[in-house]
């Protein structure tokens, strides 16, 4: 009895991806998370929730190259960017102030945070300061409503905000 040893074939290894002509390392290690994925298109959050993470904010540029790597229309990769409330288009400031204009926070005086501090800081939501130190966001639910009107701080919710708990808060930044 001879044992016939079978060559064994080297299993295909996929190359690794091409660097981005801008050099920026982040892209790649954005496109080593669309891989891990397997490129799917049901990914796309996960992918853009990466992007964000590794960039700050979804610029056009970004969002054609996600495009380009999963294989979808411009259009689809967008409509998905703007319609959740997470992803943002535009950079943040140094620090983020997030006012839940949720029904219990809005019942509650959320409008008038909002209004306090766009008065004080001469800012919309969705705005940034022209010194790049605050950004003011709105969310439509953060899921706080029993401590209502909530406000998230870089992050921290606040519980029962007034106009002036959130003047205190946002001038510290200002000042700082």
């Amino acid at each position: 009895m001879t044992n016939i040893a079978t060559p064994v074939t080297p299993s295909p290894v996929a190359p690794a991806p091409a660097p981005h002509p801008s050099g920026d390392k982040r892209f790649k290690i954005l496109e080593v998370h669309m891989k891990k994925h397997q490129f799917r298109h049901d990914a796309l959050i996960e992918v853009l929730h990466k992007a964000q993470e590794l960039f700050g904010y979804l610029e056009d540029d970004l969002l054609l190259f996600i495009s380009h790597k999963l294989k979808l229309p411009p259009s689809r990769v967008y409509g998905v960017a703007t319609f959740y409330h997470f992803f943002t288009l535009k950079p943040k400031g140094e620090h983020t102030c997030v006012v839940c204009m949720g029904t219990a926070c809005y019942v509650k005086g959320a409008d008038k945070l909002v209004e306090a501090v766009q008065e004080n800081l001469k800012i919309k939501p969705g705005e940034t300061t022209p010194d790049k130190k605050v950004s003011l966001l709105t969310a439509r639910c953060i899921g706080a409503c029993g401590i209502a009107p909530a406000v998230v701080y870089d992050g921290i919710v606040t519980p029962r905000q007034t106009p002036e708990a959130t003047l205190e808060q946002i001038n510290k930044w200002v000042q700082a």
